[in-house]
Parts: C-alpha cells; sequence; structure tokens
C-alpha cells in the first residue's frame, strides 16, 4: 500500500462529475489497484475513489498546469466504463509504501457458532437444573442448534441466531413439529434464542407457545463456572 499526504486538487470524469479543490488530503493506492481520497474528516468514508479494475498513470504537468503550481498528475482509468480520476498534486508532504501482506479478514465475535457454544456451557443460564444433551442434534430437515432438558427432565429445542426474525421462528417450528413425534423425546418445548429479536417474531413466537431468549454475548462470555475451577 502507498500512502501519500499531499495538497491537490482532484477530478471525477465520466458517468458523473465531480471536483475537489485544492486541499491537504490523504491519498491511498492499494496493492487492488484501487485509488482512494481521504480527508482529515467523514470518518471512513472516502471523498472520491476508482474501484478496481483499473490503471493508474503518473505524469508531469503540462504547461497550464504548472503555471498553476502542479508538480504530479496521477491519472485513473476505470478498465471496463472509462471512467477517469485525475489527481493533480501540488505538494507532496508525505510518500511512502508498505506491504502489508495478505489479510485473513474480518473474525466476527458473536456469531452463531460462537453462541452456540457459550449457550451449550453455560446452559444453567436457562433455568436451575437445566442440563445440555446434545449440540447440534440431527433431523430429517437439519441439526437443532442445542437440544436440553429442563429442571422437570423434559426435552427443549433451542433455535440460536444472532438476528431473531420470523424465518427463525419458522425454521424451529418445523423442527419441533419434527421432534415432537419421536415418543422417546416428546414432548419438546421450543427457545427462540437470539442477540436481538424483532417485535414481530417474538409475537410470533410467543403464539406458538416458544419461549423467547435475549442472549448477552459478552455476559455469556464473562460467566464465571465456579463448579470447574480448582480454587
Amino acid at each position: 500500500m502507498r500512502l501519500v499526504i499531499a495538497r491537490c486538487a482532484v477530478d471525477y470524469e465520466g458517468r458523473l462529475q465531480a471536483h475537489l479543490p485544492i486541499a491537504t488530503r490523504l491519498l491511498l493506492v492499494k496493492a487492488d489497484g484501487s485509488v482512494l481520497v481521504h480527508s482529515d474528516g467523514g470518518s471512513y468514508k472516502p471523498l472520491n475513489w476508482m474501484a478496481p479494475p483499473c490503471s493508474m498513470a503518473e505524469s508531469e504537468p503540462d504547461e497550464g498546469e504548472r503555471e498553476a503550481g502542479v508538480v504530479a498528475v496521477w491519472t485513473v482509468r476505470h478498465t471496463k466504463s472509462g471512467d477517469t480520476l485525475y489527481v493533480r498534486i501540488h505538494e507532496v508532504l508525505h510518500d511512502s509504501s508498505h506491504e502489508l501482506g495478505a489479510d485473513p479478514g474480518l473474525i466476527k465475535e458473536g456469531v452463531e457458532s460462537h453462541l452456540q457454544a457459550l449457550l451449550a456451557e453455560h446452559i444453567h443460564t436457562l433455568g436451575a437444573g437445566w442440563s445440555l444433551v446434545r449440540r447440534e442434534h440431527m433431523t430429517a430437515i437439519g441439526p437443532v442448534d442445542i437440544l436440553a432438558r429442563d429442571a422437570n427432565r423434559q426435552h427443549v429445542a433451542i433455535e440460536i441466531k444472532r438476528r431473531g426474525e420470523i424465518d427463525g421462528v419458522e425454521q424451529l417450528t418445523r423442527y419441533l413439529e419434527l421432534l415432537n413425534r419421536d415418543p422417546l423425546l416428546a414432548p419438546v418445548a421450543g427457545i427462540f434464542a437470539a442477540q436481538e429479536i424483532k417485535p414481530q417474531a417474538r409475537t410470533l413466537a410467543q403464539d406458538r407457545g416458544i419461549r423467547c431468549v435475549v442472549l448477552d454475548y459478552e455476559a455469556l462470555r464473562g460467566i464465571d463456572d465456579t463448579e470447574s475451577r480448582l480454587f
């Protein structure tokens, strides 16, 4: 990645026309070919940019540009559309390149698999006397996230989502209909658990006798299991 801090003017020509007058800005040239123009405000959004596939050429200014104080011109042209970004640099304050290497990507905390593992580990948070039967209990139409027993030893099927919507309630309903046909499991109750449950989903779940539970990811991570500690 190349980082340039420069006093520059920027023009975009193509399907739209845009102009940024002379100001000090951060110019990013990424390994994928993209060029982004940032100011010191506006959060993470660039003021203007060119996304790949594109090509960039750096050239000397023409006579008129040189008289206006331009010392270099970047011409960034999109390969398919022909749209062009012109960056006319008047003064370079910083210019450096850095090899960042391959990025492993964003690892999201609180995804459904993490929530499932945490709730299974701390199944007692659903009530005293609860116990885990198994995670990913397989059925003919897919796996139930968690199969547990409550204090009365009744089976409970738990469907876990980051964001609880009507589709998740419908999914759990199908699991419950199937599980309740098994005489070794029936009667099977249901819990719809999520970090956030939409009002419509809550209404539908309650109408079908399904308990709704809002999961606090940070609280589940911070639970101190005193029974498993040595001291």
